[in-house]
């Protein structure tokens, strides 16, 4: 059986997803939703995919559309994830899953009364680095004692990742921090029982705070901390440095060393060496299986729950 798919939001993460999908089999995108119907079409016709639209409504009501990948903005991620569900079609929307957490929450009730599988693109979960952490957790071979987190952007206008003008506004804390809140209770399989955050000043133009800091300590005694900038001027991107009981890994997307730099081969950890083909790999293998998959609405929720307390600390 093909599964047939719909992917909303032509952007620069939307074509990371197209781009992966092409590497798996039995799965075929046939609709494609964005704001602007002509550069929607130019993806489509790259990708060759036929029906193209602005409104999520409109694949949603194809018959033979059996999922739906979300990549919109932020504010819009829990109302369409609702949508899809409620039109029978399974989710998998990209990171943040919400930005107000009663949203969210509404996300996970309505997957369990559906069915459906429902999966949030926390990718860290994915990326072969972070796998191949979380399998010498699993292993009994390294316990994290602490993790230091930098996410660096140079975002002063309101630009998307390829440097054309966005609709709507990032955030540090619902988005960029999600990631880290998340892969520290899953790689420390404890959850999270104190976090702190502080914020610096609130940009005059974008309405929102350019830096970040956050401290998060698990049930097991392992301790986090972040620092979230879109002020940064240098290397793009968020990197992570484990400090375990028998070794330091610090981890870059897919890639990964040791506290002395020197590389670790993870080209044998999963199928791909790309985080978001296996982030779509587990989802499409989810909906085969008819089981949970990893980074399900309801396993990232918990992440929500401590985004929505550190930003009453923020007010």
């Amino acid at each position: 059986m093909t599964i047939k798919v719909a992917l909303a939001g032509a952007g620069a993460f939307g074509i990371k997803h197209l781009d992966g999908i092409k590497n798996i089999d039995g799965v075929e995108v046939v609709s494609l939703i964005s704001r602007d119907l002509a550069k929607t079409q130019e993806v489509a016709d790259k990708y060759g995919i036929k029906h193209v639209t602005t409104d999520l409504a409109d694949s949603l009501a194809i018959k033979e559309v059996d999922a739906v990948i979300l990549c919109t903005p932020t504010q819009m991620h829990a109302s369409q994830s609702i949508a899809c569900l409620e039109a029978g079609k399974h989710v998998q929307v990209e990171i943040p899953l919400c930005d107000i957490l009663s949203e969210g929450q509404a996300v996970v009730n309505l997957q369990k009364q559906t069915g459906l599988v429902a999966m949030c693109g926390h990718t860290r979960r994915f990326n072969p680095s972070h796998q191949y952490v979380h399998k010498k957790i699993k292993a009994g071979e390294f316990n994290i004692q602490q993790m230091d987190v930098q996410t660096y952007f140079f975002r002063r206008t309101n630009m998307n990742a390829l440097g054309q003008p966005r609709s709507w506004t990032d955030h540090l804390l619902w988005h960029h921090a999600a990631h880290t809140v998340d892969l520290f209770a899953y790689q420390a399989g404890s959850p999270i029982v104190k976090a702190n955050a502080i914020q610096g000043p609130i940009h005059k133009d974008l309405g929102i705070a350019m830096d970040m800091s956050i401290q998060l300590k698990a049930a097991n005694g392992a301790i986090c901390t972040l620092s979230l900038s879109f002020n940064n001027d240098g290397p793009l991107g968020t990197f992570f440095r484990y400090i375990g009981d028998t070794a330091t890994y610090i981890a870059r997307y897919d890639d990964l060393v040791n506290g002395k730099e020197e590389k670790i081969d993870v080209s044998q950890v999963d199928v791909s060496m790309n985080g978001i083909e296996l982030q779509d790999r587990e989802f499409f293998a989810a909906i085969r299986e008819g089981r949970e998959p990893n980074a399900s609405v309801a396993q990232v929720l918990p992440c929500y729950q401590v985004l929505h307390d550190l930003e009453q600390q923020l007010v």
